[in-house]
């Protein structure tokens, strides 16, 4: 028996190198982040109205069940407060 040829040594083949982005990748990348800083304003703006509207709304219930008449301003105060507070929370830490 005859035993047949070692093939030759075939050498590994590199994947190719990344190129650089091109004009329409840098254009949808700051497309998305323009897209994310526009969703993240009007979240803050939403829970700039919402804060005080819920803890108003909660204090005129409490202000018609008790029969008071200061809780409504306590709530707006505290549900802006609140607000401005979780604006912080999300959006400063960055």
């Amino acid at each position: 028996m005859t035993t047949p040829p070692n093939p030759e040594p075939v050498e590994p083949t590199q994947p190719p190198l990344p190129s650089s982005p091109s004009a329409e990748d840098e254009a949808e990348q700051l497309r998305s982040f323009n897209v994310r800083e526009q969703d993240s304003a009007w979240r803050a703006v939403a829970y700039l109205l919402t804060g005080p509207l819920i803890y108003g709304g909660l204090g005129a219930l409490v202000d018609h069940w008790l029969g008071t008449s200061w809780l409504v301003g306590a709530g707006i105060v505290g549900g802006m407060a609140m607000s401005l507070y979780l604006i912080w929370f999300r959006y400063g830490t960055h």
